[in-house]
């Protein structure tokens, strides 16, 4: 199968921008990785840090229900504060 010259030149940007891209992809994550490892430095837990990153994207009204959800099994488990208070 032959391409076209004007197919190739289409390949060849494409090839070049997912590349440009995927280098830009590599250095924010080691930007990343090194605000994470700054802010386990100065003494923060960077597990809870991933977590709250990952709550803030979240949409509110997904979020609140996720939460219910979590809340109803941990008291059907025994879990919550209210029954460890308790006990």
């Amino acid at each position: 199968m032959q391409l076209q010259t004007s197919a190739k030149d289409q390949l060849r940007a494409f090839v070049s921008r997912i590349e440009r891209l995927e280098e830009e992809k590599a250095a924010l994550s080691a930007d990343l990785k090194e605000v994470y490892a700054e802010a386990k430095g100065n003494g923060f837990d960077v597990k809870a840090l991933r977590k709250l990153i990952s709550i803030r994207k979240q949409d509110d009204n997904k979020r609140r229900e996720e939460e219910m959800i979590l809340a109803t099994y941990l008291h059907a488990l025994g879990m919550d504060e209210e029954e460890s208070e308790a006990a």
